[in-house]
């Protein structure tokens, strides 16, 4: 038995080095890596001026994918003017300097990306290889979390194979975004959490992850209220159910301190008019706008997503074990709708369920019903007794 686990562990770092290849090889270099590239250039060379960040950019972009730049006339527009939007961020250093700000609210992301170009690598590897990196390790900790539930090698092995083609998943790993990261972040807190049992590595991964990405904040403080209701179950004291939480926000707290971008302006910017001058100059914001465009798509945007379908086997593996009575079913059914309930404030925050945004929520849901229907224990007990 130990010489088939050793062979298929052999087999599966080999597995992660191709599809490492594979994604280094394939990268999809979108319009946010421009901003990324910006700010390695502005914190590693400080003494340079923005003409000249600019500059080295945009020839760097130019050499790599001349259509970065290029006005695209093919795709439609969701806000007005956005198809020019790039064009003249090319052209204008000023503009480029501003737009900066929107991509900063994610310091821990664009640290990574710092230390990968301080180690050496070009500025657009170094952004590749903080998402690929990321994939890998997401790969080996859901490996890691479905042998300690399944306690099957082989079944372990080809369950993660499977999630590992999720296009989500892939997708992300190949865009110039904090997806991948913020997805490690997120699932290495609820693994210290709910397997290790480490409370403190559990609140430094969450803060990383809302370092990484700021919108987490709104899931973590769901989670908060419903592991507060669950404290003498998870045998955590009340200090430190706060402390933990209060490290948190404060991770929260310092982003929304430094950003100099208001919500109603970025929200503008992605979904209703582009602001070429979001900090010196943005334009005013109309509610009924935000209104508008939030009932036109919410529905679409939902049902193009994979929460529906997550939900259908959510339903069907809780009803199979329900009991109004159980603590464990409330648990469960609270856990899942806090999931949920995150997924729609957030929406209501920044109305995009682009999928590769989305996979923190998708691989939790997953995780968490693939733990649930190998184990009667519930999914925050505080030891973990798989298939009985």
């Amino acid at each position: 038995m130990k010489k088939t686990e050793n062979i298929l562990v052999f087999i599966f770092s080999i597995y992660l080095c191709l599809m490492s290849y594979y994604l280094y090889t394939h990268q999809y270099y979108n319009a946010d890596l421009e901003a990324y590239m910006g700010l390695i250039y502005k914190t590693e060379y400080s003494d340079l001026k923005i003409e000249e960040i600019h500059k080295k950019v945009y020839t760097e972009l130019k050499n790599i994918n001349p259509k970065l730049s290029e006005i695209s006339t093919n795709d439609k527009e969701i806000a007005i003017g956005e198809n020019s939007y790039y064009y003249t961020l090319s052209e204008n250093p000023k503009a480029y300097e501003e737009e900066l700000q929107l991509f900063s609210v994610k310091p821990f992301y664009n640290f990574v990306n710092l230390m990968f170009f301080k180690l050496g690598f070009k500025v657009t590897t170094s952004i590749s290889l903080t998402s690929i990196f990321a994939y890998v390790f997401i790969l080996v900790l859901i490996f890691c979390f479905l042998i300690k539930v399944l306690k099957n090698y082989p079944l372990a092995f080809i369950l993660t194979v499977i999630i590992s083609l999720f296009k989500p998943l892939l997708e992300a790993s190949r865009h110039a975004s904090a997806d991948s990261l913020a997805c490690l972040m997120l699932l290495l807190s609820f693994y210290c959490f709910v397997i290790k049992k480490k409370h403190l590595p559990a609140t430094v991964f969450a803060m990383l992850c809302v370092l990484t990405r700021p919108e987490y904040f709104i899931l973590y403080s769901f989670l908060y209220i419903l592991i507060y209701f669950y404290k003498n179950t998870l045998q955590i004291k009340q200090t430190e159910v706060f402390l933990s939480y209060g490290y948190i926000f404060l991770s929260f707290f310092l982003i929304q301190y430094f950003n100099q971008i208001s919500w109603s302006v970025l929200f503008m910017n992605q979904f209703t008019k582009v602001q070429i001058y979001p900090i010196s100059n943005p334009d005013p914001f109309y509610f009924p706008d935000y209104l508008n465009f939030i009932k036109k798509t919410i529905m679409l945007d939902f049902n193009g997503s994979y929460f529906p379908l997550l939900l259908l086997f959510i339903v069907v593996i809780l009803a199979n074990k329900f009991s109004l009575n159980s603590k464990k079913s409330q648990a469960q059914c609270l856990f899942f709708g806090a999931v949920y309930a995150t997924v729609f404030f957030r929406y209501l925050v920044f109305p995009s369920l682009a999928n590769r945004m989305m996979i923190g929520f998708y691989l939790i849901i997953v995780l968490s019903l693939i733990y649930i229907q190998n184990s009667k224990t519930d999914i925050f007990k505080n030891s973990l007794e798989a298939g009985k």
